[in-house]
């Protein structure tokens, strides 16, 4: 195997201090040492994925690197007999496609840690739709729901709905009987949320408070929030007693400016939500319901699916434009 060679998306860093994007030819030997060897069938498109593929270097530290925290295939080859050649799995989180060479790519190397067997119930095309957005979807929701917050105690709020975390979030919360207030910067996209399961779409300018109040009209049981920042602030003034409010991005900011109040006259608590390191146990967990119960009807509307890793340098533009909408998942080869 070590002379294959194949084809990989290649972010170079220029003697301007430029990065450029190619697709170019990677051997296997090139792949970092690891006890799995995987023939990649479908990656997915994340935030941290524009990122890198940008150059910045508080996501990836050098390069020339080949991104992609997401990928779904086939092992090759295994140095370890609970992972068998052939077999279908699945790799999220981790390093993977951060410093270590990522699924925009026809092969990945990595640790036997970093391993998740195919769910039963998901294709490889299907679990990259999901892919490390739609468990961090789920693990928020999973906190959400372990921590108390019962459907008829009020609306749940999704921030960033039109993203890949919020499509989703919103989407596993109406199919857990939640009635779904959907945030978004982009009104035109209100029928799409609706079809996903929002029951109302407001405008994100409408939860962005500047009255510098240190708490609001309580509104929400509890919260998903994807952006961070000042949305994040006005969300959890505004969560009821009791609420909580579940923290997994920071598409604005990544900082966060509060008082004290929400949390000691109105017991709000906040969840931080780390889909990188979470322990294999809640992991395999997670990704049971993604593949059973949380399952999505409507995947299909959440998808953009590229052919090829050709496609990929539009869609990473645009994702850093925020003009993007729900998932976009590639192809890697027949």
């Amino acid at each position: 195997m070590e002379n294959i060679r194949f084809k990989a998306l290649i972010v170079s860093e220029t003697d301007d201090q430029r990065f450029v994007r190619v697709i170019g030819a990677k051997r296997i030997e090139d792949l970092p040492a690891g006890e799995v060897l995987i023939r990649v069938h479908y990656s997915s498109i994340n935030y941290k994925d524009a990122l890198s593929a940008a150059g910045n270097k508080g996501v990836t530290r050098r390069y020339p690197h080949t991104p992609g925290i997401d990928a779904a295939g086939t092992v090759v080859e295994s140095a370890v007999a609970s992972i068998e050649a052939g077999s279908s799995v699945v790799v999220t989180g981790h390093d993977l496609g951060m410093n270590t060479s990522g699924g925009f790519a026809e092969y990945i190397r990595v640790p036997a840690a970093w391993v998740v067997p195919l769910p039963e119930g998901l294709t490889l095309r299907e679990s990259m739709i999901c892919g490390t957005a739609g468990f961090t979807a789920a693990l928020a929701c999973h906190k959400l729901i372990a921590s108390g917050v019962a459907p008829d105690q009020g609306p749940i709020l999704v921030t960033g709905a039109t993203g890949g975390v919020g499509s989703i979030a919103v989407a596993i919360l109406a199919k857990s009987g939640y009635r779904v207030i959907a945030a978004t910067t982009k009104p035109q996209e209100a029928d799409y949320l609706r079809l996903i399961g929002a029951q109302e779409v407001i405008a994100t300018a409408e939860i962005d408070d500047q009255s510098g109040r240190p708490l609001l009209k309580p509104r929400w049981a509890g919260v998903v929030d994807t952006v961070s920042g000042n949305i994040l602030s006005t969300a959890i003034k505004a969560t009821q007693y009791g609420g909580t409010v579940a923290c997994c991005g920071n598409v604005t900011s990544g900082e966060l400016h509060t008082s004290i109040y929400p949390f000691i006259l109105n017991g709000v608590s906040l969840l931080g939500i780390d889909s990188v390191n979470c322990l294999i146990g809640l992991r395999l967990d997670i990704w049971a319901k993604l593949a059973g119960p949380w399952k999505l009807a409507h995947l299909e509307a959440i998808t953009t699916e590229l052919a090829g890793l050709e496609a990929l340098d539009e869609r990473l533009d645009l994702l850093l434009q925020g003009r993007h909408r729900g998932r976009d998942i590639v192809r890697i080869g027949s």
